[in-house]
């Protein structure tokens, strides 16, 4: 199906997805104005979400199965599938965020139904992002989830280290955006242009490959995006926002909210600055920094939650290497890791999440000691999140980080592959210990589990994740063919006839 975005009808096609999700936004902002005292209440704006997110998720299988694309240079929102499939990570990771999410928020008496609407909103931001072929339209969907995910990190009104997360969160990244937005600008005064096919083709056709007002408009993107994803050194935030937000709403943010920074920056860079090799030393730069000091300071941390964050700056830098390592492969592999990443820390947040009270803060490692004995289930399916997020055999992050690898060797960066190999070895002295503790040591007394449960919507959807992590790990291919038909997707600007200046 070919559309003409310059045609209405055709442009309203192409924002299908997003049309419907603001759709039920203002269906729900309704609801919540009206609805807002009970548990029910609560658990009827959860379930309307739900439907939100699934009708829009099958407006986009349905763009996905007509094949829509594009004629001519793509003005705004991009129609393909890398944007398919993002789509479908970010309404994957919402929704599960929900099933996390009904428990929790009665156990906690945490009865806020905008909770529910913020995730929405999130969403649609990460949508904008993923699709953006504008550089203001990425600005606009990344501010839109960022305003939603500061009011998430501090909807527990009642905890000052929600609180505290939220304040830190909002400051640095109200600091972070105007680093963002300074690079657009600087990107417009080079090329005369926002839209990303239009300054991948002014950059080749102009040789301003090397112009000082490129590269420093490029390095303030970088800013931005580095502190979207996690990037060491723009990572101070991410320990203890992670810490401090409610645990579904940490679960959500390292990877829903990752996945969508990843899925700008690996667009922004392929189809605007592909000619500008600058980017691909400092990209490989922050890799090296990230891997190394995520995976370092996480050996140091007891407490779950905060060994997660670490963990999740450390897998930040695997995914910087997938980007480091060109349009094709590296974009593919950026797909793959983020589908599987998701499952495997949702389900590991899900977890801590039915084990800790209060915020989860307070949960050590040592806590989880002969957990095996009483919870047996919840024993295993965490087992198999650390085991994947350590890239282990028969799990689908060990097909995650072969791929990135493949994609890094190819791209003629083996020392960053083997760098990549060593940081994951190193990983094994704080994914180890959970499983250790679990299995080989006795539990402390009779009652230190009897508080840990979950609602039949929580385990169905923590399954759900367990059984994908497993079966990816054992029959990828699907998912592998979907995710290197829709990277390739992704191709830098062709040179185009540019008008000179003076004429």
């Amino acid at each position: 199906m070919s559309l003409d975005l310059s045609q209405t009808h055709d442009l309203l096609l192409a924002l299908l997805p997003e049309l419907v999700l603001t759709a039920w936004a203002l269906v729900l902002l309704l609801v919540v104005a009206w609805r807002h005292k009970t548990a029910g209440d609560l658990r009827l704006v959860g379930w309307l979400t739900l439907a939100a997110l699934g009708s829009t998720a099958v407006a986009v299988w349905w763009l996905w199965w007509n094949a829509a694309r594009s004629q001519g240079i793509t003005p705004m929102i991009a129609v393909d599938d890398f944007r398919y499939v993002a789509d479908w990570l970010f309404l994957g990771a919402a929704a599960l965020t929900v099933f996390f999410s009904f428990d929790y928020l009665e156990r906690e008496q945490l009865r806020a139904p905008e909770y529910y609407l913020l995730i929405v909103f999130a969403t649609l931001g990460m949508m904008f992002m993923a699709g953006g072929e504008d550089l203001i339209v990425i600005f606009l969907g990344l501010e839109l989830m960022s305003v939603s995910v500061y009011v998430l990190a501090g909807i527990d009104r009642r905890s000052a280290r929600a609180a505290e997360a939220a304040l830190k969160y909002f400051l640095l990244g109200a600091f972070a955006s105007a680093f963002l937005l300074y690079g657009v600008a600087l990107a417009y005064g080079a090329t005369g242009t926002t839209n990303l096919t239009l300054i991948g083709a002014q950059v080749t056709s102009l040789a301003i490959q090397a112009s000082p007002l490129i590269l420093i408009g490029l390095g303030l993107l970088l800013v931005g995006f580095g502190f979207k994803v996690a990037a060491v050194p723009f990572h101070m935030w991410a320990p203890d926002v992670y810490d401090g937000a409610p645990t579904p709403v940490t679960g959500f943010m390292a990877t829903a909210v990752k996945a969508a920074a990843f899925a700008a920056l690996a667009r922004v860079l392929i189809e605007a600055f592909s000619a500008t090799a600058a980017w691909q030393s400092i990209i490989v730069g922050l890799a090296v920094l990230t891997m190394i000091i995520g995976n370092l300071v996480a050996l140091a941390q007891r407490s779950l939650k905060r060994m997660l964050a670490y963990s999740s700056i450390a897998h930040a830098g695997y995914l910087l290497v997938a980007v480091a390592s060109g349009p094709s492969q590296g974009s593919a592999a950026v797909l793959f890791y983020l589908a599987a990443y998701g499952l495997t820390t949702l389900a590991a947040f899900a977890l801590l999440a039915a084990k800790g009270r209060g915020g989860e803060s307070d949960v050590q490692i040592d806590d989880l000691a002969g957990l095996s004995t009483s919870r047996p289930w919840l024993a295993f399916a965490l087992a198999v999140c650390m085991l994947s997020l350590l890239g282990f055999p028969g799990t689908a992050g060990f097909i995650g980080k072969w791929y990135i690898l493949v994609a890094a060797v190819g791209a003629g960066k083996g020392w960053l592959a083997a760098l990549l190999v060593l940081a994951s070895v190193v990983s094994a002295g704080y994914y180890l210990p959970v499983i250790m503790a679990m299995y080989m040591r006795p539990v402390p007394f009779a009652q230190a589990h009897a508080g840990v449960r979950f609602g039949r919507l929580g385990a169905a959807a923590l399954a759900v994740c367990v059984a994908a992590v497993l079966y990816f790990g054992i029959r990828p291919n699907r998912l592998l063919d979907l995710s290197q038909t829709s990277g390739a997707m992704l191709r830098p600007a062709a040179a185009l006839t540019a008008p000179t200046p003076g004429n």
